[in-house]
């Protein structure tokens, strides 16, 4: 399966956990020879200011932030291009759900998932969008820049009982008629993670369920990487991800 992925991710730009050192490394390695990495291209300006306010773009530029944030931006509109003929996945950084049109927090700048969508959409490339976003904490930017925009239907799945969650999901995806199926992709809800829930085989679980639903609808598929923050299993629930998502 390809994997969009740039040496630029592994950039320590600041000191949140989201840009740890040796992040993406770990997922890196647990991925090397089993995908095909391809390289993205900066997002344009142009498309970053579809989702956002030109005051919250400058305010990026100033943290000095830019540049990586726009790769990010750029790796998933990248993995949305590719998910409309067959599946991929985005590690990326930084990441994107808890960035609003005018203000972002909890490590992220730009929604990534917000720009790749918006620009399938403005070009005629998709009709509707189902967003799974998976990760531990409430992504708040893609509700606030997609909820209301008519096209997305949006799941953020939670639960004390990992298999109510998984269920959740299961059911949303059996009911939804989206020519896309979306992820933001956070795996801080893993048993060894923050969330302390889930097992790395219900992320391949997770995984089949979105590639079954895509087929279904006869559309298209992505993920880009969002949370996790353990580095010892991130690797390995990031390619278990992926083995569902591309098993045949």
């Amino acid at each position: 399966m390809k994997v969009i992925y740039h040496e630029d991710y592994n950039e320590v730009y600041t000191s949140d956990p989201a840009s740890a050192a040796g992040r993406i490394q770990a997922i890196k390695i647990a991925l090397r020879g089993k995908v095909t990495f391809v390289t993205p291209v900066t997002a344009t300006k142009e498309d970053i200011l579809k989702v956002h306010t030109p005051d919250h773009v400058r305010s990026v530029e100033r943290e000095g932030v830019y540049e990586i944030a726009a790769l990010a931006a750029g790796g998933a509109i990248k993995a949305a291009q590719i998910g409309l003929k067959e599946p991929c996945f985005a590690v990326i950084r930084p990441p994107g759900h808890h960035a609003s049109a005018g203000s972002a927090w909890g490590f992220c700048y730009f929604n990534n998932m917000a720009i790749a969508l918006d620009k399938l959409k403005r070009e005629g490339k998709i009709k509707k969008a189902f967003l799974l976003d998976f990760d531990l904490h409430f992504g708040d930017g893609n509700v606030n820049i997609l909820g209301g925009k008519g096209y997305v239907t949006i799941l953020n799945p939670t639960g004390q009982d990992r298999h109510d969650y998984l269920k959740s999901v299961e059911t949303s995806l059996a009911q939804t008629d989206a020519d896309m199926i979306a992820v933001s992709a956070g795996f801080d809800y893993h048993e060894a993670d923050w969330g302390g829930l889930l097992k790395t085989e219900d992320y391949k679980y997770m995984g089949n369920l979105v590639l079954d639903c895509a087929r279904r609808n006869k559309g298209g598929c992505f993920g880009i990487l969002e949370g996790g923050y353990n580095h010892a299993v991130l690797g390995k629930n990031v390619l278990a991800f992926i083995e569902g998502l591309e098993e045949k």
